[in-house]
C-alpha cells in the first residue's frame, strides 16, 4: 500500500507540472496574439483618427492592459484546461484552441466596433432589441475588405500557431508552475484595479489602448450580476444631501410620499418671462431636435471649429446657453428629459412601453390646454420605443418616414441598402407643408436624423466643398486638414443641417404665424464618430431659444440640461397665457438657470447608454464611475484627486438613484388625482 502511495504522488505531480507546462506554452502564444491584436488597432486607430501619442507610447500602453488582463485570466482559465486535461487529455489542446479562436474572433468584433463607433462596447448591447442591433448594424454600411482581410489573416495565424509552434514554445515546468501562481497572486490581491494606464490626451486614446474583450465581459458580468456589485444605494453611510446647494438655488422640497418618490413642490421657475414680449394669443412652441449636435463644432468658441455658420448666426439672436448638457449619450434619453423631466428608470424611460407610469410633460399638458401636439421624424418612430412613450403622452399625431407621400426623398441608402429614412431638408419641407390648424396654438417636435452614421447625404460634393473652403478659412494646416478628412462624411453631414435649419427658418418667416412661434434647438447628444476630448463632451450640446417675441438676446454661461426645459417652458406659460399647471410635479429638472456669467445650481445625473448610469454633475465637478473631474470655464475638464468631493457627489448621485431605482420597482410619478385634471381632456 506505502509503495503504491509512493509512486502515485510523483506520478499525480509529474502530471500536474505537464498540465501547466503544456497550458503555459499555449497561453504565451495567446498573449503574442493578444499583443499583435493591440499593435493592429493602434494602427487602425493612428490610419483612421487624429491621435497626439505616437504609435510605441499607444502600444506599450495597449501590451500593459493587455498584460493585466492576461495574469488576471491565467490562473481561471489554467483551473479548467486542468480538468479538461485530467478528464479528456487528447482534446484538451483543441478545446483551447477552440476557445481562442471564438476569443480572438470576439476581440476583432470589438476591436472593428471601436473603430467605426468610438464607442467601446459594454453592456449597453443589452439595451437594445434584436430589431434595434440589426437596424443600428445595417447603418454602419457595408462591411470593407480590411476587416474580412485582418479576420481571415489572423485567425489563420493563430490556429498554426497554436497547433505548429506551440510545440517549439516550452518553458520549463517550474516556470510554467510560477506563471500561474504569479496569476493567483495577481488575482487575489486586486492588482489589475491598483494598476493604471497613463491619461492620454483624448479619451478616444484613452479607449484605444484599453483590452476591448475586458471591458466587455467585465461589463456583461455586472450587468448580469448587479448584486454584487451596486453600492447600496439605501444605506445610511450613502444618504447625503441630495440637493447640495450651490449659488442663490432654492432646495427641492419633497414631499416625502412613499409612492411617489420624485413628488415635489413646484419651484419657481418661470426665469423667461423677462426676456419675453407677451401677447394674449399662446404661442406656437417648435422644438427642434438635432441628432448628434455636440458643442465640440457648433458655433463660436467650438474646439473642433464652428461648423454650423447658420446656428452660429442664430445664437447671437436667441438665448443661448453654450455650457449645456443633455441627459443621455443617445438618442434614447431626449424625450422624456426634454419633454416630461423624467427618470431614467432602469434601460431608458421609454423602455418600460406599457408599464411607463402616467406623467405630465409638455404634450399631454399642453394638450389639456388647448395645443395640438404633433412629432415629427423622418426616421421609424418605433426606434428606441419613441412611439410608445408619443402615444403615452396622447399625442396628436406621429409623422414618421410612413407617412412622407411620394415626392419625398429617402437618404441615399448604404452599400447594404439600409437608409435610416429621409434627410433633414426633405422632414423640414414635409412640416412646413403639412396641414396644420392655424386657430390652435402648436407643440411640434422635430427629431432629425441627417447626422446619423453612416452620414450619407446628398448633394455631396457641394458639401464637401463646403468642409474644404470652412478648413481654409479656419487657417488649418495641411495636416490638420488631413486628420479633419478623417471625418469628412460626420462634418459634411453637420454643415448640411446647418443648411436645413437656415433654410426652415427662413422659409418659417413666411407664415403667419412666425411672429407668434418660440424655435427651441437643442441636440440629443453629441457625434460620438468624432473623437472626444473628455468624458463630459458626449453630453455637452448647445441650447438656443429662438424668437421673434425676445425683448433681447442672451448668452447665458451658467450650466442647465434638457431636464430643466419643461419646467420652465411650463412655468413661462401658465404666468402668461393661463396654462393650468398642478402646484405640485415630479419633474427630475429645477428649471433653466439664467445666470449670464458660467455655475452651475443643478443637480445633474447622465446616462450614456441603455444600461450605463455613471455620470453625475454636481457644481462644477462631474463623476465619472469612481472618477471626479472639475469643469472649466471653457468646459473642459481637469482629472482631481479629492476623496471627500468623490463621497459628497456619490450622496447625491445616490439619493437620486434611489429614487430612480423605486420607479423602476412599481412607484408612479404623479397621483391619479392630478393626471385626471391636467392631462385627460
Amino acid at each position: 500500500m506505502t509503495s503504491k502511495t509512493k509512486t502515485l504522488k510523483p506520478g499525480f505531480s509529474f502530471s500536474l507540472r505537464n498540465s501547466a507546462k503544456q497550458f503555459v506554452g499555449l497561453a504565451i502564444i495567446f498573449l503574442v496574439f493578444l499583443f499583435l491584436l493591440s499593435g493592429i488597432e493602434v494602427m487602425l486607430g493612428m490610419m483612421n483618427h487624429s491621435v497626439e501619442n505616437s504609435f510605441a507610447e499607444l502600444f506599450m500602453w495597449s501590451c500593459f492592459e493587455d498584460l493585466k488582463f492576461f495574469f488576471t485570466w491565467l490562473f481561471p482559465v489554467y483551473i479548467i484546461f486542468l480538468v479538461f486535461y485530467f478528464l479528456i487529455p487528447k482534446l484538451v489542446k483543441s478545446i483551447f484552441i477552440i476557445f481562442s479562436t471564438l476569443f480572438f474572433l470576439g476581440q476583432l468584433v470589438l476591436i472593428f466596433y471601436y473603430n467605426t463607433t468610438l464607442l467601446m462596447l459594454g453592456s449597453d448591447l443589452f439595451g437594445y432589441s434584436i430589431d434595434e442591433i440589426m437596424q443600428t448594424v445595417g447603418a454602419s454600411g457595408s462591411l470593407s475588405i480590411t476587416p474580412i482581410l485582418t479576420f481571415v489573416l489572423v485567425i489563420s495565424a493563430l490556429i498554426f500557431s497554436l497547433v505548429i509552434l506551440s510545440k517549439r514554445v516550452e518553458l520549463g515546468r517550474m516556470v510554467s508552475v510560477c506563471l500561474i501562481l504569479f496569476s493567483l497572486g495577481f488575482l487575489i490581491s486586486g492588482l489589475s484595479n491598483r494598476l493604471t494606464a497613463k491619461t492620454l490626451s483624448s479619451d478616444f486614446e484613452n479607449g484605444l489602448i484599453k483590452n476591448k474583450s475586458q471591458h466587455f465581459y467585465s461589463e456583461a458580468y455586472t450587468y448580469m450580476n448587479p448584486e454584487l456589485y451596486e453600492t447600496d444605494i439605501y444605506a445610511e453611510s450613502y444618504l447625503g444631501d441630495f440637493q447640495t446647494q450651490f449659488a442663490d438655488a432654492a432646495p427641492i422640497e419633497y414631499l416625502n410620499d412613499p409612492e411617489y418618490p420624485f413628488l415635489h413642490k413646484e419651484l419657481k421657475t418661470d426665469v423667461l418671462s423677462p426676456f419675453f414680449e407677451t401677447g394674449e394669443k399662446k404661442p406656437n412652441v417648435v422644438i427642434i431636435l438635432v441628432e448628434g449636435l455636440g458643442r465640440a463644432f457648433t458655433n463660436k468658441g467650438a474646439y473642433l471649429g464652428n461648423f454650423t455658420p447658420y446656428l452660429d448666426s442664430l445664437s447671437t439672436k436667441s438665448l443661448y446657453w453654450p455650457n449645456f448638457l443633455s441627459n443621455g449619450g443617445r438618442t434614447f434619453a431626449v424625450l422624456p428629459s426634454l419633454l416630461g423631466s423624467l427618470p431614467f428608470s432602469e434601460n431608458g424611460y421609454m423602455e418600460m412601453e406599457s408599464n411607463m407610469p402616467d406623467q405630465i410633460s409638455l404634450l399631454n399638458l399642453l394638450k389639456k390646454n388647448g395645443y395640438q401636439t404633433s412629432f415629427y421624424y423622418g426616421g421609424n418612430s418605433e426606434f428606441d420605443k419613441m412611439a410608445s412613450y408619443l402615444r403615452k403622452n396622447r399625442i396628436d399625431r406621429v409623422n414618421d418616414e410612413n407617412d412622407f407621400p411620394s415626392g419625398y426623398k429617402k437618404i441615399p441608402a448604404s452599400a447594404t441598402g439600409f437608409t435610416w429614412g429621409y434627410g433633414d431638408k426633405e422632414l423640414f419641407r414635409y412640416y412646413l407643408n403639412s396641414n396644420l390648424k392655424q386657430e390652435q396654438p402648436r407643440l411640434d417636435v422635430l427629431l432629425t436624423v441627417s447626422t446619423h452614421s453612416p452620414f450619407l447625404i446628398d448633394e455631396t460634393e457641394k458639401y464637401t466643398q463646403k468642409f474644404e473652403d470652412r478648413m481654409t478659412q479656419f487657417g488649418f494646416s495641411e495636416k490638420k486638414k488631413e486628420d479633419y478628412r478623417n471625418y469628412t462624411k460626420q462634418y459634411t453631414s453637420i454643415l448640411f443641417t446647418d443648411d436645413a435649419i437656415k433654410n426652415f427658418i427662413e422659409s418659417y418667416k413666411q407664415k403667419d404665424d412666425f411672429e407668434n412661434t418660440i424655435f427651441l434647438i437643442t441636440g440629443d447628444h453629441r457625434i460620438p464618430e468624432i473623437p472626444m476630448a473628455s468624458k463630459i463632451d458626449r453630453y455637452h450640446v448647445p441650447l438656443m431659444i429662438y424668437s421673434p417675441m425676445l425683448k433681447r438676446p442672451a448668452e447665458i454661461e451658467s450650466i442647465s440640461s434638457h431636464f430643466d426645459i419643461a419646467p420652465s417652458l411650463i412655468s413661462f406659460l401658465s404666468n402668461n397665457y393661463d396654462v393650468k399647471a398642478p402646484e405640485i410635479n415630479s419633474f427630475v429638472g429645477r428649471g433653466l438657470d439664467t445666470t449670464r456669467s458660467f455655475q452651475n445650481i443643478h443637480h445633474i445625473p447622465l446616462m450614456q447608454t441603455k444600461t450605463d448610469l455613471i455620470d453625475f454633475v454636481l457644481g462644477d465637478y462631474h463623476l465619472n464611475g469612481d472618477d471626479l473631474y472639475k469643469l472649466t470655464r471653457d468646459f473642459n475638464e481637469e482629472r482631481v484627486n479629492d476623496p471627500d468631493k468623490v463621497e459628497e457627489l456619490k450622496n447625491a448621485f445616490n439619493q437620486f438613484r434611489m429614487k430612480n431605482s423605486e420607479i423602476v420597482n412599481g412607484k408612479k410619478i404623479l397621483p391619479d388625482s392630478i393626471i385626471r385634471k391636467y392631462t385627460l381632456n
